[in-house]
């Protein structure tokens, strides 16, 4: 008998895909063999972007499955990704899966999947395949998630997941408290995308009863009453390339580190850091009037602009922009120039992306005042 083969599948977006490669990472120091399943059109983003075998090695065996999204246009409407994550992948996964099984390689021994995506632990259970869940954001965002019936009964949201008021609550007395306004689900923006994001919640609620273990991307440090609330969760954050002395892997974008030595120049606490992740869309008149906003608070900042950021061809600073703010860095690509030692990031960061931030990348930056909005 060989090494366990892993299935690891995560949800097709950047937040999530880096830190489960992480954890894949680790696993295969110890001993076992990953088959990582992208979304086609991720995958080729992240070969595109880096040499990645070079990174990753031999064991662990990079493919990927179709999402059902034809055009650029699908992708960047609101709500589209979350449902063919519903309708269009478990079906391709099953697909991957018996092909795997039914070859002359070994057969999985587990399927490691994203929390967010409870289908795919309910596809290894019909076939008798192990199961672990994993959570790449703090243990609160589970927590939350679990707490839907309770919330239901309690008459702080309707059955749709809409809240019946503006309030705040304590999930537990130790915890945060939480604005009803800034649930997972109902600070997207868009109801159609609230409503996918709140279907997935519920179901997944059912699909965490097939799994054997619950892992999460945290440490009992940052959330000890989250953990005692939820002993089933195990944290095993952070995880990070540094910790292993390693690359970061999974990236969307070609790395850019020409801002760092500008960065190590700046005073303490001096510089606002900007990054929306790799999802949100502005219309155009939004980015400029962020544009402007930065301008006005007459500080120096790092501002994560993505090619795809606005909803039009091509996204345009206000007339002279750049000129006026040539003390800041405009900063294309995602925010892969904080990895590292440097001295900069004190933060104040939201979720999914904060804990990584936060452990990794951030409290070590101590020239850096981060308002950071990660999607």
């Amino acid at each position: 008998m060989g090494n366990p083969h892993i299935l690891v599948i995560p949800y097709p977006a950047q937040g999530h895909i880096i830190p489960l490669l992480e954890l894949s990472q680790c696993l295969v120091e110890h001993g076992l063999r990953i088959t990582f399943v992208n979304t086609e059109y991720n995958h080729n983003r992240i070969m595109n972007a880096k040499a990645m075998k070079d990174k990753i090695g031999d064991q662990i065996h990079l493919v990927s499955i179709p999402d059902g999204l034809e055009t650029l246009e699908h992708r960047n409407k609101p709500g589209k990704l979350s449902e063919v994550v519903l309708t269009v992948m478990p079906g391709k996964l099953e697909e991957l899966i018996e092909q795997i099984n039914g070859s002359d390689g070994e057969e999985i021994t587990c399927v490691l999947a994203d929390q967010s995506i409870g289908w795919a632990l309910e596809i290894a259970e019909k076939k008798r395949i192990r199961r672990a869940a994993f959570c790449p954001a703090a243990a609160a965002l589970l927590v939350l998630g679990f707490s839907i019936p309770n919330l239901i009964e309690d008459g702080i949201i309707a059955d749709d997941g809409t809240p019946t008021e503006k309030e705040i609550i304590h999930l537990s007395p130790g915890m945060p408290a939480m604005s009803t306004e800034n649930f997972v689900w109902t600070c997207v923006g868009n109801l159609t995308m609230q409503k996918n994001i709140f279907e997935l919640l519920v179901r997944n609620n059912q699909s965490v009863k097939v799994i054997e273990w619950l892992l999460c991307n945290s440490t009992y440090d940052l959330e000890p009453a989250t953990f005692t609330l939820a002993p089933n969760i195990l944290p095993i954050g952070p995880l990070l390339a540094s910790n292993r002395l390693g690359d970061s892997v999974g990236n969307f974008w070609p790395e850019d580190t020409n801002c760092l030595k500008w960065l190590n120049q700046q005073p303490p606490c001096s510089v606002i850091y900007i990054s929306f992740g790799s999802f949100t869309i502005f219309y155009l008149t939004q980015f400029q009037e962020l544009a402007l906003g930065l301008e006005l608070c007459n500080r120096p900042f790092l501002w994560v602009v993505r090619p795809d950021i606005t909803d039009a061809t091509k996204y345009s600073y206000p007339k002279e922009f750049q000129n006026r703010v040539a003390h800041s860095r405009v900063h294309g690509g995602l925010g892969t120039a904080t990895e590292g030692s440097e001295p900069s990031f004190s933060c104040l960061l939201p979720q999914p992306l904060w804990l990584e931030l936060y452990h990794g990348r951030c409290k070590q930056w101590d020239s850096v005042l981060v308002l950071a909005i990660l999607c």
